[in-house]
């Protein structure tokens, strides 16, 4: 692995990852207990894309 420069193939991307120790490895980190509410759109949101023709 080298710290300088980002990999440059999925080889490299694959070894680079392939040095993180198994205690930062997502598999042993704990699982998340909160969970997030559902996005909603408000009338305010859509009022300010209502009369576009493509909203990008």
């Amino acid at each position: 692995m080298n710290a300088v420069t980002e990999p440059e193939t999925l080889s490299e991307l694959i070894a680079d990852c392939a040095l993180i120790p198994a205690t930062l490895q997502a598999e042993s980190l704990p699982t998340s207990l909160v969970t997030a509410e559902p996005w909603q759109v408000d009338e305010a949101c859509h009022a300010q894309v209502a009369e576009l023709d493509a909203y990008v």
